[in-house]
């Protein structure tokens, strides 16, 4: 690398490259495409550009980060920089010039660009029967004839009244109980969790409960707020996975927890302190909007903020005490660096998992900062690396049920797969996501405003159209300056590849077809001597740079989807049958998927194109299932143990299967289904 050149990895987005030594972080960010909040100008005065620089070595990204890489502390940075969050590495990216190699975090309220998560609920049908439900009794005051305690008198109501007997009370719940009865004219409304256990004790009467449903991807984090006693979900909050800067698959992540002795504790608080920042984000949003009051000339003091209710608007104003329920699905890494269980072997063949079963925790053992009597209920891991998502997935999706064999594509950082139905379910597990979500190509990045989504190219021109996150209009109903095109995303990712193959571009084996060629988009890097496509043009970017996919990209995705087709292949080899009923594709991928293209680049087996449907956040919905109805929880430990599970890397013939695979849409199989969506010299080529 040249010595006046540094490396800088932005974490969450991903995006990283090199740049010129002296430069701004806030230059940096531009420069790659990592947007920073700078609402001032770089003028130093707002604070909002606040980054923080990442401490220790970094295997996965090939760097070494130090807070002492970037230019010394300036005086401007006490003004929004408290002295622990010094302490921890924040800076501000205005005044923070770049020395050396880097790792830098982006908070979330620094992101120019957020990104766009798809994680919205479904409307799926869950039977009502959450483990939390609310029970009024009104008991009799003490008497010197009988001075029963508080708790005895309650419990004597609930069994008299709901039938509940033998029950416990937690502590703090306890705690609650004397002041409830008093302030309630010995009237109480209480939560009992699971028939078992009294976690919160309330005066008066209330007919509302909350709940939050958490699907905690290796990427993003997604919160269900749902009310227990109606169902409905209330808000949907989605944030990046902050554990993002320690590498962006299971395995860095595993890796960094054995190269660090601190690691596990570093991701942990990590999680835990996102995890505590979307509840918030929930309960905030049950609040009116507020607007800072605005000062009189020359007064100084505390800023004070006023709320501005939407007129008509009803407000909850929950606290953080209102919800009683939590349910947590992620795979089976996210799960112990959750639980702050040691990961290593899950990483380490034959990858066995500390625990299969579910748990049932005390939120304030994990440190969330709910009702402090509330449980946490964990879904069941199936395998190494097909966790308690992939459950989630399948009490969603219920393929047990069903006659028709269902191949179930759950495409994430990790892609999960089952095959099967009411008779035999398999699954298996490959490594998909860095690539398709943009980690490893030249110029990928996250679902982000500027990120490219869609992809056309004409197959008579070669010329491209596409469409950006942001913007409605695509690039041919555009001025060029428009567009500012950052990079490109995973559903355009997935559209390139097919494009790229039906138009002639590439050949069926992923190579440039150099005497195809009918634009001048197609040259040769002077600098990597690689082959590369142009994408979009310099000036229609916001980065100044030809956005481009080169050879090494197109490989890249190639690994991914030969590794997807792979797995499938062996899954129906092993169920003993040809062809499916129906692909369902789960994720945020599955939201936004291209279904022609998908079968075009060969992602899984041909089949008709109207079997294919897309089911969403399929993880994120069977832990909202496990939320509402408890019945779901004990469905989650059955078939999380009735699944055969099948390690594809030690399947005899996963090396040749997964060859043949990474030809487009495949070496050897056919699909009659592309007839008529792929010219037949294309789809017939040798």
């Amino acid at each position: 690398m040249d010595d006046n050149k540094v490396k800088i990895i932005f974490q969450p987005s991903g995006r990283r490259g090199e740049v010129s030594k002296g430069i701004s972080v806030i230059e940096a960010s531009r420069l790659l495409g990592a947007d920073i909040e700078a609402l001032c100008g770089e003028k130093k005065v707002c604070g909002k550009c606040k980054i923080r620089i990442e401490e220790g070595s970094f295997e996965t990204y090939g760097v070494e980060s130090q807070p002492s890489h970037v230019s010394p502390w300036q005086e401007e940075e006490d003004k929004f920089i408290n002295s622990e969050e010094r302490q921890t590495g924040y800076r501000l990216g205005c005044v923070s010039k770049v020395l050396k190699d880097l790792l830098i975090f982006v908070p979330e309220e620094s992101r120019a660009g957020k990104q766009v998560v798809s994680k919205a609920a479904r409307d799926i049908y869950i039977e009502h029967n959450p483990a939390v439900k609310l029970c009024y009794v009104e008991v009799e005051k003490p008497t010197f004839e009988e001075p029963t305690g508080d708790y005895e008198r309650i419990c004597a109501e609930l069994e008299k009244k709901y039938g509940l007997n033998d029950l416990t009370i937690d502590i703090e719940a306890l705690r609650q109980l004397p002041t409830a009865l008093r302030r309630g004219d010995w009237k109480v409304t209480v939560s009992v969790w699971m028939d078992r256990e009294v976690i919160r004790v309330r005066p008066g009467q209330s007919n509302q409960s909350y709940g939050v449903a958490i699907d905690v991807g290796t990427t993003t984090l997604a919160a269900y707020f749902c009310n227990l006693a109606t169902m409905e979900v209330i808000d949907t909050v989605s944030m990046m996975n902050p554990q993002c800067k320690y590498g962006e698959d299971v395995m860095s992540r595993i890796t960094y927890h054995m190269m660090n002795d601190d690691g596990l504790e570093k991701m942990n608080r990590d999680i835990i302190e996102a995890l505590n920042s979307i509840i918030d984000q929930a309960i905030e949003g049950t609040y009116p909007q507020k607007r800072k009051v605005k000062k009189k000339k020359g007064e100084e003091g505390v800023d004070e903020w006023q709320e501005v209710p939407e007129e008509g608007k009803i407000y909850l104003r929950l606290t953080r005490e209102d919800i009683e329920d939590i349910t947590i699905c992620c795979n089976t890494a996210m799960h112990h660096i959750l639980l702050n269980l040691d990961p290593e072997h899950v990483g380490l063949a034959p990858f066995p998992p500390v625990i299969h079963h579910s748990l049932d925790i005390k939120a304030r053992d994990l440190g969330l900062s709910v009702n402090p009597s509330s449980y946490v209920f964990v879904l069941p891991n199936e395998a190494g690396f097909v966790g308690a998502d992939n459950v989630g997935v399948l009490i969603a999706e219920e393929p047990y049920h069903k006659d028709e064999i269902q191949l179930i594509i759950d495409i994430g950082t990790n892609g999960e797969l089952v095959l099967g139905n009411k008779e035999k379910l398999i699954s298996s597990s490959c490594a998909t996501g860095p690539a398709l979500e943009g980690a490893q190509l030249s110029f990928g990045m996250r679902a982000a405003p500027g990120a490219i989504e869609r992809i056309k190219i004409d197959p008579d021109t070669h010329e491209v159209d596409y469409k950006v996150i942001g913007r409605d209009a695509w690039r041919m109903y555009s001025e060029p300056q428009k567009m500012r095109a950052k990079g490109i995303c995973g559903s355009g990712i997935l559209d390139l590849l097919a494009e790229l193959y039906k138009s002639g571009i590439v050949t069926k084996t992923g190579v440039f077809n150099k005497k195809k060629q009918k634009s001048d988009r197609f040259r040769r890097n002077p600098d990597s001597g690689q082959n590369e496509f142009v994408l979009a043009w310099a000036e229609e970017t916001s980065i100044k740079k030809d956005i481009v996919i080169t050879q090494k990209d197109v490989r890249q995705i190639q690994l991914a989807k030969g590794a997807l087709y792979a797995g499938c292949k062996l899954m129906l080899q092993r169920l003993g049958v040809d062809e499916v009923d129906k692909v369902k594709i789960a994720g945020a991928f599955g939201t936004h998927i291209d279904r022609e293209k998908a079968l075009i680049m060969g992602l899984f087996p041909d089949c008709a194109i109207e079997k294919i449907v897309s089911v969403g956040n399929a993880a994120g919905d069977g832990c909202r299932a496990a939320l509402l109805n408890r019945e779901k929880r004990t469905e989650a430990n059955w078939i999380s143990r009735n699944v055969e599970y099948i390690e594809l890397t030690v399947e005899e013939n996963f090396q040749e299967e997964f060859m043949r695979a990474m030809h487009l849409p495949h070496m050897t199989d056919e699909f009659p289904h592309l007839k008529g969506l792929v010219p037949e010299e294309i789809l017939n080529q040798k």
